[in-house]
């Protein structure tokens, strides 16, 4: 298997992330490289029912995400799921699958390149969240394992709440867009910083 060679698309804003992060309230940084396949099948169906079989967990519903043993199952359409991963693990997944939909109608493909994923975790998570972004995240209504598609900073992206006692988020934002979310980024947590009152 060729290793993954070049930069992550937000390679040059690491420093600016570690710098926008307010520790014991707010951390954002970028987790590069992750495993992305999209599946295309119907919900109903033989084929369904055997890619649940080899993922070990049914396909989930809207809005909604699934704990496949190593991998994540993240609800994108009607017909449309992602698979999400550890770097490395595309070529094994799209074999899985392709198997498992045993020349019935559908489609996988490796979409590791199409984005990068944007982690942000802490108390104010939500709140900083909620500054660019108009879905209700509160636990009541957007609890862990929720995901969805949305705008975030005017950009197309993502939104998956992970599970956990501290709210953990992670954006998937396309790769060509993600350097201008690092930057809003930074400019949107400036009031959580050093010498920031908060309340």
């Amino acid at each position: 298997m060729a290793e993954i060679t070049g930069e992550s698309p937000l390679a040059s804003r690491t420093e600016l992330l570690a710098e926008t992060s307010v520790p014991g309230s707010l951390d954002i940084g970028e987790i590069p490289f992750l495993t992305q396949v999209t599946l295309r099948v119907a919900p109903e169906g033989a084929a369904a029912a055997r890619v649940a079989d080899t993922l070990g967990a049914p396909l989930p519903g809207p809005g909604t995400s699934a704990v496949a043993g190593d991998l994540l199952v993240l609800w994108m359409g009607p017909d449309e799921w992602l698979v999400v991963g550890e770097q490395g693990r595309a070529p094994d997944v799209e074999e899985a699958l392709h198997k498992a939909l045993d020349g019935e109608h559908g489609a996988v493909v490796d979409v590791s390149g199409q984005r990068t994923v944007v982690e942000i975790a802490g108390p104010r998570s939500e709140e900083f969240l909620n500054k660019g972004c108009s879905l209700d995240l509160h636990p009541s209504s957007f609890g862990p394992g929720r995901c969805a598609q949305t705008l975030l900073a005017r950009t197309e992206a993502t939104l998956l709440r992970r599970h956990g006692a501290t709210p953990v988020f992670w954006v998937l934002v396309r790769s060509s867009f993600a350097r201008h979310l690092a930057d809003w980024s930074a400019d949107a947590a400036a009031e959580y910083g050093e010498g920031a009152v908060l309340a």
